[in-house]
This record gives structure tokens, sequence and C-alpha cells, in this order.
């Protein structure tokens, strides 16, 4: 059977890596943790910077939630669906990818229609650019009263869309500079991340059709309205506000553009290396202890092993109790965990006529909150379903894959469902375990083919993963894709930023930063201005000329 896809023309096993280093070693100026966008960015940064960088991962294939998995002909990514701004020349975040791969990641833009919100048999679509979903939405809420709460929407996201740069410069801040002009760098932002989603547009509107339609795409997060931040809703909607787009290649492009960065600095990227522990010294981490117990010494350590990990896993109790870490984690609680459908068809997705966009699913309720709340065990009614077509999205598909389309589902659920399972192993949980995965795909073949019933009765090879297999791969305790949930709380919390209070320790990714694969990267070039004290972001600016 093909098993997930590998680097390895620019990666190499922990076995090699170690033979190597006792024939000759070489010396890093960082270490990082984690091949995610976090991890592999900050890694780019520092080696285009002239550091010699190692970055260490645990899973026996490089990337993160950016990688891929084939089985019988079929590639499907597992966390890499679309990302706004990418595709539009000269954005920050355009800059910031072409940055890190020197030019060589490339997008593939979604169909203008980008995204479609389906409630029960009725159909909304949100089509790419501010003033062209601001007429659909209208034309959808006609209403004189609806009209302008749907101005007064789209006014809030124009400010929300002004006020992070203070709260983004306060993380990478000395932490004597912090404590004086943080809260007054931070209060524009926590005046909107303070607020729930749902409290905002309750302010705005009363029409809970509205509502629901306008926090259609809350899965990007992970977080139904009623609970989630403001500030997070409003940045993810101005992040695809002029549509998004797709690697050329699919989601592995990502890895195999970067890693090549790394490596000409010097630098190695090493699979199936778990790192045991971070090696701290007087209050200063010096290097890892590996699994095996091999140590690996550095003037640097980046982890983009997420945040509850890092301090609650990673450092010994003594520096937990020396800085109150595990108070700190109290402070967290993890995002929803996800269940994935993996279809494969033998026919080519322009035969099949699937759109490069994304489908988000729902009953013929509007109310998120009484969706969520009615699923309460394995047969509730599904209160949100993801669907796209990577196939259809990737211009390469059709050559490296002929004939051949990918579907995916995704669905939001707990973890502790799971949670009988806990103690087994990937791919032998018994016979119980995969008939409710068996009654999930149901589930989820259900949402599929009412977006899409040309593909029923041509299912060719299909697969499910549960939260624990996101747990064996990410390391993340509770099979959670987007970290620490984007409550109002989480805003609060100053500690997580990419200086820690263990010195020449850091962190990368979305708990550094923010959600998504964008906010991954941001967080690794921020941890990068953070180590280098120097500021990335204007030098990725001026560097990148278009």
């Amino acid at each position: 059977m093909e098993e997930d896809l590998e680097n390895s023309e620019v990666t190499k096993s922990y076995t090699s890596f170690k033979k190597e280093q006792e024939q000759g070693e070489k010396t890093f100026d960082a270490i990082v943790i984690g091949s995610g966008t976090g991890g592999l960015s900050v890694a780019a940064v520092l080696a285009k910077e002239g550091k010699l960088v190692l970055v260490l991962e645990q899973h026996y294939i490089i990337g993160g939630y950016t990688h891929a998995f084939q089985r019988k002909g079929y590639m499907w990514d597992v966390g890499l669906h679309y990302v706004g701004q990418v595709h539009i020349e000269g954005t920050l975040l355009n800059k910031a990818f072409r940055y890190i791969s020197d030019e060589k990641l490339e997008w593939e833009p979604l169909d203008n229609i980008y995204d479609r919100a389906v409630f029960g048999d009725k159909e909304y679509e949100f089509p790419r650019g501010r003033n062209n979903l601001k007429a659909k939405l209208k034309e959808y809420f006609p209403d004189e009263k609806d009209i302008s709460s749907i101005d007064s929407y789209f006014q809030l996201l124009d400010e929300v869309n002004k006020v992070g740069p203070g709260y983004y410069i306060e993380k990478v801040m000395p932490e004597f500079l912090a404590t004086i002009f943080g809260d007054f760098l931070r209060r524009k932002v926590l005046k909107f991340s303070d607020q729930t989603t749902l409290g905002v547009l309750k302010g705005i509107t009363d029409n809970e059709q509205l509502i629901g339609v306008l926090t259609a795409q809350y899965g990007d997060y992970g977080l139904q309205p009623a609970q989630s931040s403001f500030y997070m809703h409003a940045v993810l909607a101005n992040h695809y506000m002029e549509g998004a787009g797709y690697p050329v290649g699919g989601a592995p492009r990502f890895a195999e553009t970067v890693i090549p960065v790394i490596k000409k600095a010097g630098g190695e990227v090493v699979m199936q290396a778990s790192v045991k522990q971070i090696i701290v010294k007087n209050n200063t981490a010096i290097g890892v202890e590996m699994a095996d117990g091999t140590v690996l010494n550095a003037k640097t350590i980046v982890s983009s092993a997420g945040v509850v990990n890092t301090y609650g896993k990673l450092l010994s109790q003594e520096v937990k109790e020396q800085h109150d870490l595990e108070k700190k984690l109290e402070q967290l609680t993890p995002s929803l965990a996800h269940m994935g459908l993996y279809v494969g068809i033998k026919e080519s997705s322009k035969n099949l006529k699937l759109p490069k966009c994304n489908y988000w699913i729902f009953p013929d309720e509007y109310n998120h909150k009484l969706n969520q709340d009615r699923y309460t065990d394995f047969d509730s009614q599904l209160p949100v379903a993801f669907a796209s077509f990577p196939s259809a999205k990737d211009p390469e598909s059709e050559e490296k894959y002929p004939g051949r389309t990918m579907a995916e589902v995704i669905i939001l659920l707990p973890d502790t469902w799971f949670a009988k399972w806990e103690n087994t192993s990937w791919k032998k949980r018994g016979e119980e375990y995969e008939k409710l995965k068996e009654k999930f795909a149901e589930q989820m073949f259900e949402q599929l083919y009412r977006i899409a019933p040309q593909l029923k009765g041509k299912v060719d090879y299909y697969e499910v993963s549960s939260p624990l297999s996101t747990k064996h791969f990410s390391g993340h305790p509770h099979g959670e894709i987007y970290g620490a949930a984007l409550t109002p709380k989480r805003f609060r919390q100053k500690f997580l930023k990419p200086i820690t209070p263990v010195k020449n320790l850091y962190l990368a990714g979305q708990d550094a930063m923010i959600a998504s694969i964008s906010g991954g990267v941001m967080g690794g070039v921020l941890c990068a201005t953070a180590i280098l004290k120097k500021n990335m972001l204007w030098k990725i600016q001026k560097s990148i000329k278009k």
C-alpha cells in the first residue's frame, strides 16, 4: 500500500542524521522543533540570514498540516485547503510565501465564487471582492433593515483591518518594553477581541439567517460564533475578501519549496526525530534531548510544536514551576477536533464538473449554536461539514493523477467521544472503532452528495481519519487542528508570543500568532524577528519588489 508522500529528496531520517553527526558533528545556530508552517517559516527566514538551522520533525513526513497522503493512486491534503491573499501580487502574505520559498511556491486562484454556504436546500455564494460580496449579501437579504446591517458589518471589518499592527508589535518587544507599552499597543485589538462573534453581530442585526450566513466560515477557525472572538472572525473575513489560492502541485509544495532554502544555507530537515525535552540551564535553553537520549545543542531553540506541548511536555517541572507555566496553560482551551473523509473517484474533476471552491454545509437551521448544542452523540445531525475537491483546485492534478478525482469532507466534533480508544495504536484500534468510523463516513458521504450528487455510485476508494489520527501524527493532545481555541479570553493571554520567559527559547506557529496556515507562517516570521532583533516583515516587504 502507498503511504504518505515523503520529502526524501530534501530531507533525511533521524537515523541517517545521527550517523552523520557521529562521523563529524555539525554545530547549529538554531534548532526548530516541528516542521509545520511556523517551524519551516522561521527556519527559512533564519537560513536566509545566514543561520545554520536544524529542523526536527517527529512524523515520517515533513510539513505539519501542509502535508498530504496518498492511497491507491490518489492524493489528499490534510490541512491546507485554501489561503487568502497569497494569489494577489504585492500583499504581505504573497511576499512572505515568496520570500521563504525563494519564489518557487506558486498559487492557483480558486473560482471567483470561492466559498459556498448551503443551509438545507438554499445556497449562498461568497464572491471574490469586497463590493461583490456586499452586493451579493444585499441581494440575498434585500430588506432595508438588513441592508443597513450589512453596511454596519463591513464597516466593522474595515475597522478591524486597521488595528492589528500594535498588537503584533508587542509580541516581539523585549519584556521590559512590553511591560511599559504593551497595554497601549494591544488596546485597539482587545476592543474587538473581548467580544464574541455572535455578540457583535446581534448588536447590528436580529436577522438570524443573516448572522448564520455571515458566520458560515466559522469552521476555518474551529469555534462557533457564540464562543469565538469577533476579532478572529473579522480577521478571517478580511483574509478571504479577495478570494483565495491553492498551491500549484498541491499542499506538499509548501514543504518542497521551503526546505531547499534551509538546506541551501547548510541546514538540515530531519524526520522521525522525536524530541523528549528542551534542555534548560540557568533559565537558558541550550539544546534538546531526543527520545533516544541523544543531546543536540544550539544557541537558539524554537518550538513550533504548540504552546501546550512546549510548556506542558517539553520543559522540566522545575522550569514550569519557576514561570507558573501550568497556571498559564489553564487559561487556554483546545479548539475543536475534526474527522476527515477522503474520497477517490476514477474520473477526472473536469468531466465531473467539479468547481474550484469550498462548501460549508449546514442543516436547514441557521443558528450555529443550536446546531452545535444538538450535536450530543454519534447519531446526532452534523452541525457543519466542509467539502472541497483538491484535484479541481490544482492545475497539475490531472497530469499527476490522470482520470482521478479527490474529494474531502471534514467535520468538527469533541475529541472526548474517542476517549475509549485513547491508549490504542494507529490502525490497531479494533472493530468497534472501525464501525464507528463507518458511521461517520455515511454521515459525511450524505453531505458530499448534497453538493455533488454526480459522485454517487462512482467511489473507488475512501478513508476516514479521527481525532486520534490527528493526535498520533501532530502530537496535539486533543487532536485539535487550530491549537488554542480562539475565544475572547485567548487574546488576553500575553504569554502567547514568540518570546518566552526562558532565555533563547522561542515559540513559532499559530499559538504565537493566530490560527490558520497564514497565521502559522506569519508566526514564524514574527519569531525570526524576535530572534534576530531585526524587523523581518519590513525586510520582506523591501526584498520582494512586486
